[in-house]
C-alpha cells in the first residue's frame, strides 16, 4: 500500500493546496523582496541627491556670508578712517579756539568791529582815530570788551563744532547708504 492511499481524498486535496500555497507564498515573498530592493535603491539615490543639494546650498550660503562679512569689514574700515579725519578736524578747531581765547585773555589780541562810516557824531559812535601804535587803517573800528570777545569766540567755537559734527554725520550717512 502506498502512502497516498492511506490518506483520504479530501485531506490529500488539502495537502496539495497547502503545498501550492507555500510555493506561491515563497514566490510572492521573493517578488516582494526584489521590489523592496528596487525601491530601496531609488530611496538611497534620492537621499544621496538630497544630501548633495543641501551641501551645495550650504557652500553657497557660506560663500555669501563671507562676501557680506568682507563688505562689512571694508565699510567699518572706511567709517573708522572718516571718524579719525573728523576727530582730527575737531581737535584742530578746538586747539585754534583755545589759542584764540588765551590770546584774548592775555590782551595779546583784541577784537574789534567795523563801524558804519555813515553814522553821525553824537549817536554813540567812536572816533575814527586809532590808538598810538595801532595799525588799523581806513574805516572806523571799535574794540570789544574782552569778556564780550570771549563770549563771541565761545559762540563761534560751538558753531565750528556743530559744523564738524554735521559733516561727520553726513559722511557717515553717505558711506552707509552707498552700496559698494
Amino acid at each position: 500500500m502506498r502512502l497516498g492511499e492511506l490518506i483520504p481524498a479530501p485531506y490529500r486535496m488539502f495537502g496539495k493546496v497547502v503545498l501550492l500555497g507555500v510555493l506561491a507564498g515563497g514566490t510572492a515573498a521573493t517578488a516582494w523582496q526584489v521590489q523592496d530592493w528596487r525601491y530601496g535603491k531609488r530611496l538611497a539615490d534620492q537621499a544621496r541627491l538630497h544630501t548633495e543639494s543641501l551641501n551645495q546650498l550650504a557652500l553657497a550660503s557660506v560663500a555669501q556670508q563671507r562676501a557680506e562679512q568682507g563688505k562689512r569689514l571694508a565699510l567699518e574700515q572706511r567709517l573708522a578712517s572718516s571718524e579719525q579725519t573728523h576727530y582730527r578736524a575737531l581737535n584742530d578747531v578746538q586747539r585754534d579756539q583755545g589759542r584764540l581765547r588765551d590770546r584774548l585773555a592775555t590782551a595779546d589780541l583784541r577784537l574789534s568791529v567795523l563801524l558804519d562810516a555813515n553814522t553821525g557824531a553824537g549817536n554813540g559812535s567812536v572816533s575814527a582815530t586809532t590808538a598810538t601804535g595801532g595799525v588799523v587803517h581806513g574805516s572806523t573800528r571799535a574794540e570789544l570788551d574782552p569778556a564780550h570777545a570771549q563770549r563771541i569766540i565761545g559762540v563761534t567755537d560751538d558753531g565750528d563744532r556743530g559744523l564738524i559734527a554735521l559733516a561727520a554725520c553726513q559722511a557717515y550717512a553717505k558711506e552707509v547708504s552707498t552700496p559698494k
